[in-house]
């Protein structure tokens, strides 16, 4: 059974209704003042754990988890709702004619939403009209759209691993990643020199800037300014085009080690000096918000803090709390081995069985040499075909025509603008008025950029089937995970405290350790066969038991 969680217009008061399995409502709405919300959701948890419903669980969720009430399923309409807008698996039910996709907002852009976008998911505290009624409407156009589809049982999986995964991140940031200031300080002092006072710069990075200033025969020069970097860099004799360090690297001066050093400090200093802690670690935990399917194949994305851009020099923060190791595990080469399974290439499989996927692949037809291996069908999943990459694929591809013709083949089906689509579901949006556009020029200058376009978009929607097909496996992964967690402890632990692709990270009490192992492993191969079946496919987790981040890796 569903219960629609629902904002009432006086904003002192919260809707609850029963709906059915086709989401239709079953009897009266239960009214409950917003204060007594977490009690009301509590009660019902314990009756009959339904799967609740509501518009974004981040708009619900992190008030009932401050509570102290967790919930074990939902409906995230508006995660379903970018699913099946571009699913072609849902292409005939009709339901994207009269929806718009709703805003993703990441760290990489401001909140806003669209002028025409409906109010179906605002904020509840922005809520005016009978938000109840549209959003029962939409449950059951979800609903309808699914059961009409081509492949009903792949969407439902893929809708419900979607709104599983909602709850794991809110999960994540409230309990946040485990996190001791005093290490992080001292980290920040060993790299940087001692705390600036105001908006001046560290001391190491302004005894780099000195050194800079004199390689560069430029006194006045501010570093942190692209524009007079380049200047200053030509009027040294170093033609670079950009300050990437490894176009820099390419140079030989004086200035570049210390612009390459000073480069890598200021960047510790920005996104994760001094402002940076005290902004986001409190009661000793890293709180950051992340954003399912903040990317467009499904992966996720943050905002706040950077939680999925961890720097290696200041891992060594994240450590487990007395009594507690975290677990740290990720899949192998999960990618490639996708796509194995996407293509059902027995050969390459047989390669993967057992043992390191690139060895394999390098003991069949490299030679050995692993490294030619890895090369070569990481250049066939993201469409890499010049230099050592395009040297040694012809090669891959004799000897894997079905797992680089599956690739090949999307990659054609993007610069011909057609759409592609994940294992479960989740489809590329069509080409921007722009590329079509382009695509019908008809000047010579203009066919040229066309061409060039295309073949971006191909390279886009070669990787899209494969990198998108892994994150709907990292989800399952990550629900079967979850779902065997809250098994183990009524107290909150062990807890899920990090994700980023294919990596997970538990909190961990020392006496449960085995048992989370365990279900690490249990969950992975639970993933596999919710997503292909009983396949001849590995898929295996590396779990690795530390006091700390940094000795993970």
């Amino acid at each position: 059974m569903y219960v629609l969680l629902a904002a009432s217009p006086d904003p002192a008061v919260v809707e609850l209704h029963p709906l059915d399995a086709a989401g239709t409502p079953q009897g009266p709405a239960t009214t409950v003042q917003r204060q007594e919300l977490a009690n009301a959701v509590r009660a019902r948890e314990a009756d009959r754990r339904p799967r609740w419903v509501w518009d974004r669980a981040q708009h619900w969720y992190p008030a009932l988890l401050a509570a102290g009430v967790g919930v074990e399923r939902c409906h995230d309409l508006a995660l379903c709702r970018n699913i099946l807008i571009h699913s072609t698996y849902a292409a005939g039910t009709g339901y994207a004619a009269t929806r718009a996709p709703v805003p993703v907002v990441t760290d990489a852009e401001p909140e806003r939403r669209p002028a025409q976008q409906e109010s179906l998911f605002e904020r509840p505290a922005q809520r005016q009209g009978p938000a109840a009624t549209e959003l029962i409407a939409e449950l059951a156009g979800q609903l309808r759209a699914v059961a009409g589809s081509t492949h009903p049982d792949r969407l439902t999986l893929l809708l419900a691993a979607e709104s599983a995964a909602a709850l794991v991140a809110a999960e994540m940031q409230h309990a946040g990643v485990p996190w001791r200031e005093d290490i992080h300080r001292a980290l920040l002092a060993e790299h940087l020199g001692r705390q600036p006072a105001g908006t001046a710069r560290p001391q190491r990075m302004e005894e780099l800037a000195v050194m800079l200033r004199d390689a560069l025969g430029a006194p006045a020069l501010n570093p942190d300014s692209p524009l007079e970097l380049m200047r200053a860099l030509h009027r040294a004799g170093i033609d670079a085009k950009s300050t990437r360090s490894w176009e820099l690297r390419e140079f030989t001066h004086p200035a570049i080690e210390p612009l390459l050093a000073y480069r890598k400090l200021s960047r510790l200093f920005t996104a994760n000096g001094w402002a940076w802690l005290d902004a986001w670690v409190h009661d000793g935990r890293f709180h950051s918000e992340y954003v399912v399917g903040g990317v467009v194949s499904g992966r996720w994305a943050s905002r706040g803090g950077g939680a999925l851009q961890i720097p290696r020099q200041i891992r060594a923060a994240a450590h487990a709390e007395p009594g507690h190791k975290l677990i740290v595990a990720d899949a192998a080469q999960l990618e490639p081995r996708v796509l194995i399974a996407l293509a059902q290439d027995a050969k390459m499989a047989e390669a993967a069985r057992g043992k390191d996927l690139y060895a394999g692949i390098a003991a069949q037809g490299f030679g050995g040499e692993r490294a030619h291996a890895k090369v070569a069908l990481l250049g066939a999943i993201y469409g890499s075909t010049t230099g050592e990459s395009g040297r040694l694929m012809p090669q891959l591809g004799r000897m894997y025509p079905r797992a680089v013709g599956f690739v090949e083949d999307a990659a054609r089906a993007g610069e011909r603008g057609d759409t592609v689509t994940t294992h479960l579901g989740r489809s590329t949006p069509p080409p921007a008025p722009q590329w079509l556009a382009a695509q019908r020029s008809a000047t010579e200058a203009e066919q040229r950029r066309a061409e060039s376009l295309a073949r971006s978009r191909g390279r886009f929607t070669r990787n899209f089937v494969v990198q998108g097909t892994a994150a709907e496996w990292a989800c399952c992964w990550l629900a079967e995970l979850r779902r065997r967690l809250r098994t183990m402890g009524s107290d909150g632990t062990p807890e899920l405290v990090f994700f980023l692709h294919d990596e997970v990270m538990v909190h961990c009490p020392d006496e449960l350790v085995g048992a989370v192992e365990r279900a690490v492993h249990e969950s992975a191969r639970a993933a596999k066969e919710l997503l292909f079946g009983t396949i001849p496919v590995d898929f295996p987790v590396t779990v690795v038991v530390v006091d700390s981040y940094d000795q993970a890796k």
